[in-house]
């Protein structure tokens, strides 16, 4: 069996990405010269829950704290992100959800982080005796497959 800390281990991993010349600068044909990489992290359950009260009046919200909140190099701010074009975050923002396991749309996503995401979180923390700050780190993926594990879990 996995222990905790192997289940826990890929919420820390990261993810060196290419972001290609047409996502930077979709209407410049000229080639750019110098590093074209930006460094990604996986989304957990905590990111998710602040993303989804922070942009609850706003939909559009979403996308951009995502790409902010999984971007782990440059740090930029949620204002920074808000300033790229469209294009760019929708590139990135497609590697966040490959790498944190998701693939939902924005609306899909805000209805995951609802109460079923919160039950999910109280369920794992029961049956493997974890804490909620080791549920909050947990990307979604590694939450779907700890609930997947428990629902094919032989009953007494």
């Amino acid at each position: 069996m996995l222990s905790p800390e192997e289940l826990l281990a890929g919420a820390a991993l990261t993810l060196d990405v290419e972001v290609p010349a047409e996502a930077l600068r979709p209407t410049d044909g000229s080639p750019r010269s110098g590093p074209r990489r930006v460094r990604l992290r996986p989304l957990t359950v905590r990111d998710l829950q602040i993303i989804s009260r922070a942009a609850k009046e706003s939909d559009s919200l979403v996308a951009t704290l995502m790409v902010q909140r999984a971007l782990v190099e440059p740090e930029m701010s949620v204002a920074q992100v808000a300033g790229m074009h469209i294009g760019l975050v929708q590139f990135l923002l497609q590697r966040v959800n490959e790498i944190s396991g998701i693939a939902a749309s924005a609306r899909q996503l805000d209805d995951a982080v609802e109460a079923p995401l919160v039950k999910a979180a109280f369920v794992l923390a029961k049956e493997f005796g974890w804490t909620p700050e080791q549920v909050g780190e947990l990307t979604l993926g590694q939450l779907l497959v700890n609930l997947k594990m428990l629902s094919g879990k032989s009953k007494p």
